[in-house]
């Protein structure tokens, strides 16, 4: 799937939210196409992808059918896919991906499986001390399969991530920087005050 086809899918997704054909919560991706077409090149058929609320575009670029996903959009399960004939699992729960990721990890570990895990998370989970804890336990303890992928577009929620927590940086993590297009939730404008 490439970059215009990735946006025209989350253009589709914010018509229907806009003719109340969704009546669930929708978190839209645009801006970060070119950076996650190429992580997700590294990614594997048989690797596992956990992913935020924010699934859209890593359900498309993890092989899972379009109208399969528009469906589960449209049953209000935008922030919630499950897929495992793809390997692919998505929580709106922050920081709650992280050790249910972990766990596959030491499970394929276990089982000397040589695929890999990929755990996407925004810059406000990659504050929180769960992330920090599973990164230490995969890379210091086992030595685990497993990338974390930070997609920071500077914002947690509507706040600026790195002013209220802080910068720092780390080799075990991927991260790249967006600019959001759409609000936290829905397909709303910013508004400035």
């Amino acid at each position: 799937m490439d970059k215009k086809e990735l946006i025209e899918f989350e253009e589709m997704i914010k018509d229907l939210f806009l003719d109340k054909k969704i009546r669930s919560p929708v978190h839209l991706s645009n801006g970060n196409e070119e950076e996650l077409i190429r992580i997700f090149k590294k990614i594997k058929k048989d690797d596992w992808v956990f992913s935020t609320h924010r699934s859209h575009y890593h359900a498309l670029l993890k092989g899972i059918d379009k109208n399969w996903l528009k469906n589960e959009i449209l049953n209000n399960r935008s922030i919630h896919i499950i897929n495992k004939e793809h390997n692919f699992f998505s929580s709106a729960i922050m920081g709650g991906i992280l050790p249910i990721a972990l766990g596959v990890a030491l499970a394929m570990h276990r089982e000397k499986s040589e695929n890999w895990v990929w755990v996407f998370v925004g810059d406000m989970t990659s504050t929180m001390g769960v992330f920090h804890e599973c990164i230490k336990y995969a890379s210091s303890v086992y030595g685990l399969h497993i990338n974390f992928v930070v997609e920071d577009n500077g914002l947690s929620i509507k706040s600026p991530t790195e002013k209220v927590w802080g910068k720092y940086d780390s080799v075990y993590i991927y991260r790249y920087k967006y600019k959001s297009v759409y609000p936290h939730q829905g397909c709303g404008e910013w508004v400035i005050f």
